[in-house]
């Protein structure tokens, strides 16, 4: 059981390093190809802050551990919106000018119903997961033409900056291009293993462990992101990526686990997880359009959205050992 407490740690630690390593060299090399800062942002950045949960949740899958594999990205979800958005707005007020993310939120509110209609009946199987392809492939051939089109929007301007102050050549870029890649897969091993063999020494389903300990781990990247682009004054870059990282999870984090495996869906995940997600995304909507257009999430909204991650995860953990 220690050396499955230490390939925990282990994995999270370099799973959260491998991350940034790799999202830098991916928006560096995207750069250099002449890709728009505003599609960095939202697709290889989007993109590369979900590789955490793709990347477990798709061994988890392969390896028998369907809960693992949704509650890690189900779990995601709720952090990013209550933990991380929550925290960031009680350090600084989250003031909303980008015209796309305000539209990517009611998109997001949309898959998660999609999301929800597709846990009905209690299983995502291979027809599930190419249903949530095809949606995620029209999604993204939208984002790139709106990015084509988006030039002088607020959020393109603050990843040109924020890519620009990397100064990473081409050649550093591709090394940890690769190599970021390389150790987020074994450490994403390493983390499916330990989580997997704590949950069964404690007897705590792994559903809850995906839901809880490996998707704030999966999640860190995110939160890391989000408080340097508060710190530099980049609102809409911080909500950005947090709204990328919940599209991707719902739609391909899922969609490939449930292609590699079909996945059973325990009642509670629809009744309790999806309801939450739902929820809070719907709460963001109602933040983020605000008064005249206007939005705004501030430090009493992000103290409501902690709270709310803080019962939630109190209530996983209760609930397993009552």
């Amino acid at each position: 059981m220690t050396l499955a407490f230490v390939a925990l740690i282990a994995g999270l630690a370099l799973l959260v390093w491998s991350a940034d390593k790799f999202v830098d060299g991916a928006a560096a090399t995207a750069r250099y190809a002449g890709m728009p800062p505003l599609l960095i942002g939202m697709v290889i950045i989007g993109f590369g802050t979900s590789a955490p949960e793709m990347v477990v949740s798709a061994l988890a899958a392969s390896q028998g551990n369907p809960g693992l594999a949704l509650g890690n990205a189900y779990g995601s979800n709720i952090t990013n919106i209550a933990l991380i958005l929550g925290l960031t707005a009680l350090i600084s007020p989250i003031a909303v000018a980008s015209q796309v993310v305000r539209k990517e939120i009611p998109i997001l509110l949309g898959i998660t119903l999609l999301s929800g209609a597709l846990l009905l009946d209690g299983r995502l199987d291979r027809t599930d997961a190419a249903i949530l392809g095809v949606v995620f492939l029209a999604l993204m051939g939208w984002s790139i033409w709106a990015g084509m089109r988006g030039k002088g929007d607020a959020l393109d301007a603050e990843t040109e900056e924020s890519i620009d102050s990397e100064g990473m050549s081409l050649k550093l870029a591709l090394f940890w291009l690769v190599v970021g890649l390389v150790l987020l897969i074994g450490a994403s091993r390493l983390l499916v293993w330990g989580a997997v063999t704590i949950a069964q020494g404690f007897g705590i389903s792994d559903l809850v462990i995906g839901l809880t300990i490996v998707a704030i781990g999966t999640s860190l990247p995110e939160l890391a992101s989000s408080l340097i682009a508060i710190r530099k004054n980049e609102h809409d870059l911080a909500l950005g990526n947090v709204l990328g990282s919940n599209l991707f999870n719902t739609l391909a984090v899922v969609g490939i686990a449930a292609g590699i495996h079909p996945l059973d869906v325990a009642p509670e995940v629809l009744s309790r997880d999806w309801s939450l997600m739902m929820g809070l995304t719907l709460l963001l909507l109602v933040m983020c359009l605000g008064r005249k257009g206007q939005g705004r999430i501030n430090r009493l909204e992000g103290g409501v959205l902690l709270a709310c991650f803080v019962a939630y995860t109190g209530w996983l953990l209760t609930s397993q050992f009552i």
